[in-house]
């Protein structure tokens, strides 16, 4: 038996709301011009669900096992250290 997911993506360039709503969030690409940090919460001031640092610049594709992690409020870029831009691939 296989999963299917319809998938929507969004690109970021600043911190503050994602505009998505409730999702799961499956998958994130960030591009960073340094070291940095992402920090993800559900909602504004929410629940940190998602809190990442990277030792240098580049791309990353970073898979979130399973089945994602559950924002139960829109997604909030609350950090984003050195990040260029970040893609959420989300359910």
């Amino acid at each position: 038996m296989s999963d299917n997911y319809d998938i929507s993506s969004k690109r970021l360039t600043t911190t503050g709301a994602a505009g998505i709503g409730r999702a799961r969030i499956r998958m994130v690409v960030a591009t960073l011009s340094g070291a940095g940090r992402i920090t993800l919460t559900s909602g504004s001031g929410g629940t940190t669900k998602i809190d990442m640092d990277f030792g240098a610049a580049g791309t990353y594709d970073i898979m979130i096992p399973g089945t994602g992690v559950l924002f139960e409020s829109d997604p909030f870029v609350a950090t984003a250290t050195n990040v260029t831009a970040q893609t959420l691939f989300w359910s």
